[in-house]
């Protein structure tokens, strides 16, 4: 299967448990790679033969700027959710959030969660 990755999209939103993570807010990188077959776009030089990147762009920032969510696991599957109810081209989504300022009392470089979500998954739900 062919892929298509987005890499380090970065958001500022207002997400966790914590009351003061709701007020001040704080910046999440997200990560996101679609299975899709890629042949015939890769053939037929057309867009309407793959998925549209900025499409998936705006459809992650509006999850990741919008409604407040306590865990960023919750992030993770409202973007792999919506990305294949929008787009039926694409076989699997794999979604890493990352909280680079997750309240943690220690040195780190992030904390992160990834998923990946098939047709199957949206079809269980």
């Amino acid at each position: 299967m062919d892929e298509i990755k987005l890499n380090g999209l970065e958001f500022f939103g207002y997400h966790g448990c914590l009351p003061h993570e709701h007020e001040i807010g704080q910046l999440f990188l997200v990560d996101v790679s679609l299975d899709i077959d890629l042949k015939p776009a890769g053939q037929h030089d057309e867009l309407a033969d793959t998925v549209n990147y900025s499409e998936i762009y705006d459809l992650i920032r509006e999850i990741m700027t919008g409604e407040t969510r306590k865990l960023i696991e919750a992030l993770a599957e409202d973007i792999a959710a919506s990305i294949l109810q929008a787009h039926p081209a694409v076989c699997a989504a794999h979604v890493s959030v990352h909280k680079p300022y997750a309240p943690l009392p220690g040195k780190f470089r992030d904390v992160s969660v990834s998923i990946t979500r098939d047709r199957q998954d949206l079809a269980d739900d």
